[in-house]
């Protein structure tokens, strides 16, 4: 039998093991299933430096293509399916992909930057599009036999925004992907992993090319059943999370936001008590946003903080939130955080910083083929930013108050936008906004906030915004200008592109500020 909840397979072999909008898959059709697709990816013979790629929307062949590279022991590259297709045949080029799994929504502009790319084939489901190799005649190369499970298992191989300049490739890291001799010993590890889990199936609603998303294949793979929509609509998934009686889900604050969007008598109508463990990440979440969650769901929320790059770095709990609101929480191990000045000189708690985090383990972050982008990322070996600014307070909680490339600087003074940004959130008029840096003529940069009104039709006053502000800021801190705006741009994990933001308010391309 395949690796992938041997032991779910024994024991309850006809329950449902994965499931979409289309349908659910037993764990007895999830084996037959993976033996063929693992053992077509291993008749491939890709060399330990080529790769597979994943350009599609979520769907259980989504979930079983990725799943079947753990089994097989190839390295696989989640791709965000809103990419171009000259820009995905940089990914795929850069990364040495030989394969590209597309979806019907992705089939051509997949074929296309293959054909740019040089990849030889190219493999779609539910979609007839000329060129590819649809996914049954895929699987009927492979044999329904038990594949061998003695190859070392490799980690996926995943591309950043790209928010300065060309994306950049980072392996999964240790403490997310199990560092095992063999596949049989890694599928050990992720069934160990599973067994101290919140029991019942998970949720995937984000996009599996996302770090956080993607790791529910990783529990589906040790026995935990996983039902994964193809986008997040905020009364499907309160209808989904009561039909299978959910357990854990990890969201973003856009998805909360729009969860709480909805009529409270709509919202008052769906059982989410199944609810065990409810990760979010992505983003900062705005305090009365999550307040409102934990009020809903129960003290279930644990934010993750960290970066594809390094993988989880801090941990918060809704009841340590409860007591810390707006810290991420404390410093896993391997990792130990410090905050260092402009200086590059370390500072105590509660001196405001630039954060890094030095690896016990000696390894830091590594980008694919980038050693000046790695040797960027860190002030010495094993020691990396992530480019955030905050500080420690006295029992060891982190809080962040901004993005060194968000920095404002005016007049000499340094701002961080995440502090009116912060502030402006709580008025009862303003749905999203974003505080950049624009052009003035003597002080160099001023802070402008691009508001997102609640009611577009009836928009807030912009002098009451201000005087909002001032309340709670310095007045040096405080926006000198408000732009309405029908959005800031934030993708599927919830992050805003600054870059993007500032970009039409200056006349050429800056260094500082990113």
């Amino acid at each position: 039998m395949s690796l992938a909840a041997a032991q779910k397979l024994i024991t309850c072999p006809d329950d449902p093991a994965l499931a979409d909008e289309q349908g659910a898959i037993s764990w007895r059709q999830l084996d037959g299933l993976l033996n063929r697709s693992t053992n077509a990816l291993l008749a491939l013979g890709l060399q330990p430096d080529q790769r597979v790629g994943v350009f599609a929307h979520n769907s259980a062949e989504t979930v079983l293509a990725y799943l079947a590279g753990l089994h097989a022991g190839i390295s696989f590259i989640p791709i965000n399916f809103h990419l171009t297709a000259e820009e995905l045949a940089y990914i795929l080029t850069n990364s040495g992909a030989r394969l590209l799994f597309v979806g019907p929504e992705t089939a051509q502009v997949g074929l296309a930057a293959a054909a740019m790319a040089g990849v030889p084939l190219v493999v779609g489901w539910r979609t007839d599009s000329a060129g590819l190799t649809p996914w049954q005649d895929f699987l009927a190369g492979g044999r329904d036999v038990e594949p061998p499970t003695h190859q070392a298992p490799r980690p996926y191989l995943h591309y950043t925004s790209g928010t300065t300049g060309r994306p950049k490739g980072a392996v999964t890291p240790p403490n997310m992907f199990p560092a095992t001799a063999t596949v049989a010993e890694f599928f050990q590890a992720l069934r160990e992993q599973v067994a101290l889990a919140a029991p019942g199936p998970g949720l995937a609603v984000g996009p599996l090319y996302h770090t956080g998303p993607l790791g529910s294949i990783r529990q589906l793979g040790g026995g935990k059943p996983l039902v994964t929509l193809r986008r997040f609509d905020p009364e499907t998934v309160l209808a989904t999370i009561e039909h299978h009686r959910i357990s854990s889900v990890l969201m973003v604050p856009t998805h909360f936001q729009r969860l709480l969007a909805l009529p409270a008598e709509l919202r008052a109508k769906f059982d989410v008590s199944s609810l065990i463990a409810v990760a979010h990440t992505g983003a900062a979440c705005p305090r009365d946003v999550k307040q409102a969650m934990i009020d809903w769901f129960g003290p279930v929320l644990l934010e993750a903080y960290g970066a594809t790059e390094s993988g989880t770095t801090n941990t918060i709990t809704s009841l340590e939130w409860l007591r810390k609101p707006g810290s991420v929480g404390k410093t896993l191990p391997p990792f130990e955080l410090l905050v260092i000045d402009e200086d590059g000189a370390e500072l105590p708690q509660g001196g405001a910083g630039q954060l890094y985090f030095r690896d016990t383990t000696g390894r830091g972050i590594v980008f694919h083929n980038d050693p000046e982008k790695t040797a960027a990322a860190h002030l010495r070996p094993g020691v990396f930013t992530l480019g955030e600014v905050g500080y420690v307070d006295e029992d060891g909680y982190v809080f962040i108050t901004d993005r060194v490339s968000d920095m404002i600087v005016s007049g000499g003074v340094n701002i961080y936008p995440a502090e009116a940004e912060q502030v402006l959130i709580r008025h009862p008029e303003v749905a999203d906004l974003a505080v950049i840096g624009v052009p003035h003529p003597t002080m160099g940069e001023e802070v402008k906030a691009l508001i997102v009104a609640r009611d577009p039709v009836r928009p807030p006053s912009l002098e009451l915004l201000d005087a909002f502000a001032r309340q709670h800021l310095a007045g040096f801190k405080c926006p000198r200008s408000y732009d309405l705006v029908a959005d800031i741009g934030r993708n599927a994990m919830g992050k805003v592109n600054k870059r993007d933001l500032r970009r039409p308010y200056w006349p050429t391309e800056r260094t500082i500020g990113g």
